[in-house]
């Protein structure tokens, strides 16, 4: 059980650095955020972990954060915005992805200790690199796409759950059945396949669901650089 307490925990400090990120940098935390985020949570993935008797992997719940991320910014900046931060996470991760498959092409000295460790980090398969690439880029523009139309059809002020959640539950599916077919596909048994790609949507939706506090904390944050004309409906 030691995991799933210090999972909690884990979740708990992802959040509150989220929190603190933007409360301290207000836009501009968001961008940065995503930035690092999209790296990390690629790096945290090639870590399994076995939690209530199932084998997953790190890396869900910053990633989730991504999202966090592009609905707070359609939400109080609008959605050109929240599209600008996908580029951003997208150049981000693949820039990271380049850079760190040249170093590993250099010749370590006969002292180096980095070598090994950094392949088995980033040396990731093709397929796990492309998938995770295209994965993020089709996902998180369909999450701005679907944000946007819910907050026409949902515009309430009270309503931010039902968007924030709404965009979410069907842009990770994308995200998680784009990555899976594309790393997955062909490696493992079609029964196993699917138990990866359930567990890995499921883990996502909750910590998605989880994260609706933190997101109406997030956008009590006021800011001078705000455009509250592109806000919802407070009544």
């Amino acid at each position: 059980m030691f995991n799933f307490f210090w999972g909690l925990l884990f979740v708990a400090v992802n959040f509150g650095l989220f929190l603190l990120c933007y409360r301290l940098f207000g836009k501009t935390g968001l961008y940065a955020w995503i930035g690092f985020a999209t790296v990390l949570a690629n790096i945290q993935v090639a870590k399994t972990i076995p939690m209530l008797g199932l084998v997953m992997t790190l890396g869900n719940t910053i990633y989730t954060t991504i999202y966090m991320c592009t609905d707070l910014l359609n939400e109080k900046y609008g959605s050109k915005d929240a599209k600008k931060a996908v580029w951003f996470g997208f150049f981000s991760l693949l820039a990271s992805t380049i850079m760190m498959q040249m170093a590993l092409v250099f010749h370590p000295s006969a002292e180096d200790f980095a070598q090994g460790p950094l392949t088995t980090i980033f040396g990731f398969l093709p397929r796990v690199a492309a998938g995770s690439l295209v994965a993020y880029f089709c996902s998180q523009f369909l999450d701005v796409r679907i944000y946007s139309k819910l907050k026409k059809h949902f515009s309430k002020y009270n309503q931010l759950w039902i968007r924030t959640n709404g965009s979410t539950v069907f842009s990770q599916m994308v995200d998680s059945l784009i990555f899976c077919t594309i790393a997955f596909a062909g490696e493992y048994s079609l029964g196993v396949w699917a138990q990866i790609l359930l567990t890995t949507y499921l883990f996502k939706f909750v910590i998605s669901v989880a994260s609706t506090p933190v997101m109406y904390i997030a956008r009590s944050f006021k800011f001078p650089e705000a455009d509250t004309s592109k806000g919802v409906n407070p009544n």
